[in-house]
């Protein structure tokens, strides 16, 4: 039970009223009461609100009960309210149940008082977990469409931007410097590589974005960090790291995590203008089933928990509710994309994790994060060999892509580079080349989301007449797991669009490599 209970006692019996205190004393209820004996000031009471509980009489002159009780929930609907009266027949009490009263107590019969109280207590109580649950599971339905939304955009914009990243790359490579053209060209260059973050944010926040997990000790991210979030933030701004030792480890994508600390920082930078401070700190927590059944989709067990506080202004409820949403911001025109968090909302999402924000207005915010712990070691980094062979090659490449554009502009990449391209505009297409094409197909590149047969289908399709053919996937927006299992359960090539000829050409290159090596 709360304490101290914040009671509005409507009672115009000044013994009485001593007398029901007296009990409450007497029972061990911790309370602070106030008393009112008009309908003006019971009024005036109800529109200061922050009550926790509603005591009132039935018999007042020129008032009563019931009139009380309709007052009440007009005004507080969700605060219990309570008659203790010295006389409430049967048909006045079955009547005020009907209208909203959580109890009677006669006043003859103070010691149901308690009992009383902590019953309409725990009702309000159990009514507002499951109007945050019901408030979380709307949420959580709007996230999700939303994220299917912003897959779907990010997917037809990621074809049209490997055409224009594509085209536009080639030209620069014709252009002469000198050529007055070159710059025009550049400027849409880099128009399309913007576009192209902007579309990357995007697969972050819908959770279609292809990761590549390791184990990892956010302890280890959190201080290789320190030294870029101090020039990040400012020198205006305090930064402390609250480092558990003994921490537990993740599995999760490191760049991605690195994203999410970076992001969060940079959204409470601009929350603290005149400077302040932000902590960063790491816990191993458990999450139990009394913490699951208060958050929507938890599951209970061991957690690493990380949590950036700053010292800034804060958020209203309503600014918190959509705080994930793409797009959306506090920021002015020209000052941000509104991406930031939906990216971090995204990527834990999508690592199994769970995101929750504590924030009032003119008070601190905090994001805490909660990533699965698993019982492995660290991932060892490996080293960063520069890549310097030729990209080019002669081996027969088989190309499915529905989108003609891109099509088109692949064919022409690897056309240049010295490889045989078949193309394909669809899965029942490329069937039939595997079938009836006499020499050997190196590689399959094929796009993963098309009508009919989706890449991985077309893949598993030409396998038995094909064993020694390769394939690498290309896509727009995919399901991480497509990727990540592959066909028949192997992890496989994957590429994403919008693409570099550079990076098309060096994929293959190591694709094929690495197949002529088995």
């Amino acid at each position: 039970m709360k304490s101290p209970l914040h009671i509005l006692h409507l009672e115009d019996n000044e013994d009485d009223a001593e007398l029901i205190q007296s009990a409450l004393a007497e029972e061990g209820i911790d309370c602070e009461t106030v008393r009112v004996d008009s309908r003006f000031d019971y009024m005036a009471a109800l529109e200061q609100g922050h009550w926790d509980l509603i005591l009132s009489d039935n018999s007042l002159p020129s008032y009563d009960g019931l009139s009380a009780l309709a007052d009440a929930r007009e005004k507080c609907p969700d605060v219990p309210f309570v008659f203790v009266s010295g006389t409430l027949g049967e048909e006045v009490a079955i009547e005020a149940l009907k209208l909203g009263a959580t109890d009677y107590v006669l006043k003859q019969r103070l010691s149901r008082l308690k009992p009383a109280l902590k019953r309409a207590l725990r009702e309000v109580e159990e009514r507002t977990q499951r109007k945050e649950l019901e408030h979380q599971f709307r949420q959580s339905q709007k996230m999700e469409a939303v994220g299917r939304l912003a897959g779907g955009i990010a997917h037809d914009f990621n074809n049209m931007l490997t055409v224009i990243n594509g085209y536009s790359e080639m030209l620069l490579q014709n252009l002469n410097p000198e050529d007055p053209r070159r710059s025009q060209v550049e400027q849409i260059h880099h128009a399309g590589e913007r576009a192209a973050s902007l579309t990357r944010q995007l697969l972050s926040f819908s959770r279609k974005q292809v990761l590549d997990p390791k184990i990892l000790d956010l302890n280890a991210i959190a201080a290789n960090l320190y030294k870029m979030l101090q020039r990040l933030i400012g020198e205006d701004i305090d930064l402390v790291t609250l480092l558990k030792p003994g921490l537990g480890r993740v599995k999760a994508d490191q760049g991605q995590i690195e994203q999410v600390i970076m992001n969060v920082a940079v959204n409470a930078r601009d929350a603290m203008p005149q400077g302040g401070g932000l902590t960063i700190e790491t816990a191993n927590v458990e999450l139990d089933e009394a913490y699951a059944r208060q958050h929507v989709a938890v599951r209970p067990g061991p957690y690493v928990m990380l949590a950036v506080s700053d010292t800034g202004c804060g958020m209203d409820e309503e600014t918190q509710s959509r705080i994930f949403e793409p797009f959306f911001t506090t920021k002015e025109r020209g000052k941000g994309t509104g991406l930031g968090l939906s990216t971090v909302y995204g990527i834990v999402k999508q690592g199994g994790g769970y995101i929750w924000v504590y924030s009032e207005v003119g008070q601190s915010t905090t994001f805490k994060i909660y990533l699965p712990r698993v019982e492995a070691d660290v991932t060892p980094t490996e080293p960063d060999v520069a890549k310097t062979k030729a990209l080019s090659g002669t081996e027969t490449i088989l190309l499915v892509e529905d989108e003609p554009e891109v099509r088109h502009l692949v064919r022409e990449i690897l056309g240049r580079s010295g490889y045989v391209v078949l193309e394909a505009e669809h899965g029942d297409t490329a069937v039939q080349f595997c079938g009836e094409y006499p020499g050997k197909i190196h590689l399959l590149v094929t796009d993963v989301v098309m009508p009919g047969l989706s890449g991985r289908e077309l893949a598993e399709r030409v396998k038995p007449s094909r064993p020694d053919m390769t394939v690498l996937f290309v896509s727009g927006y995919t399901d991480d797991a497509v990727i990540r299992h592959g066909v028949h359960g192997t992890v496989v090539a994957f590429l994403q669009k919008p693409f570099t000829s550079d990076a098309l050409l060096r994929k293959v290159r190591d694709v094929l490599d690495a197949n002529h090596g088995k």
